[in-house]
C-alpha cells in the first residue's frame, strides 16, 4: 500500500489517503493540554460494517498504545538495544507478531523484519520546508505482509517515532505549536 498524509509535515493532525484514487484511508486527530499533547487519534475512514471507527490510539503520557481496542504499554512493545552511540528500537505488538526493527536515515523511517532483514514498511517526512515550492507530504509504504498483520500498529509506531524525533530538534512543529 502507498499512501500520503495530506498535511504535509504535520503527521499528528492528518488524513492519510491511498495514492492511487486520492481517497481517504484513516485519518489522524491530537489533542493537546497544557502539558502538551494528551492523546493521538488513528479513526478508520471506511470501517467494515459493524467495526469501530477507531482504529488505535496513543496515550502520550500514559505512554500506552492501543490497537483496535487492547491496550499495552510501551515497556511491553518495544525494546532497546545497543549503548550509549548506537541504539536500536525493536517493536512487537504482540508474542505471536513478527518483530521490527526501526531504522532512521536521511530517506526517512524504515520497519525491517528482524528474522529475514527485508523492509516491512516506509514512511519519509520532510526535513525542510522550501520558500518557491510546495512541500512534498509525507509518505507511507507497508508491504503485504505488514498490511495483513500489523498495519495499525506500525502505523501508529511511525508516528510516535517521528513525533519524539521532532522533539530532539530545534525546529520542532510536531506539538502544533502548542504547549511543550
Amino acid at each position: 500500500m502507498d499512501a500520503f498524509f495530506d498535511n504535509n509535515a504535520n503527521v499528528l493532525n492528518a488524513r492519510i489517503r491511498i495514492s492511487r484514487d486520492n481517497s481517504a484511508i484513516y485519518s489522524l486527530k491530537t489533542t493537546f493540554g497544557l502539558r502538551g499533547r494528551k492523546i493521538t487519534v488513528l479513526r478508520d475512514e471506511n470501517p467494515a460494517l459493524g467495526a469501530p471507527d477507531i482504529a488505535g490510539h496513543i496515550y502520550w503520557k500514559e505512554k500506552v498504545f492501543e490497537v483496535c481496542g487492547v491496550q499495552k504499554k510501551l515497556s511491553e512493545i518495544r525494546r532497546v538495544e545497543g549503548g550509549f552511540l548506537k541504539k536500536t528500537n525493536h517493536w512487537r505488538w504482540g508474542s505471536e507478531r513478527k518483530e521490527f526493527e526501526l531504522k532512521h536515515n536521511s530517506e526517512g523511517w524504515r520497519a525491517i523484519f528482524n528474522d529475514d532483514t527485508s523492509t516491512a514498511a516506509e514512511f519519509s517526512v520532510p526535513f525542510r520546508p522550501h520558500l518557491f515550492t510546495k512541500p512534498e507530504p509525507s509518505t507511507l509504504h507497508l508491504t503485504q505482509m505488514a498490511l495483513e498483520e500489523d498495519e495499525v500498529f506500525l502505523i501508529l509506531v511511525f508516528i510516535y517515532s517521528e513525533v519524539k524525533r521532532q522533539d530532539k530538534t530545534n525546529s520542532s512543529s510536531s506539538n502544533g505549536g502548542l504547549g511543550w
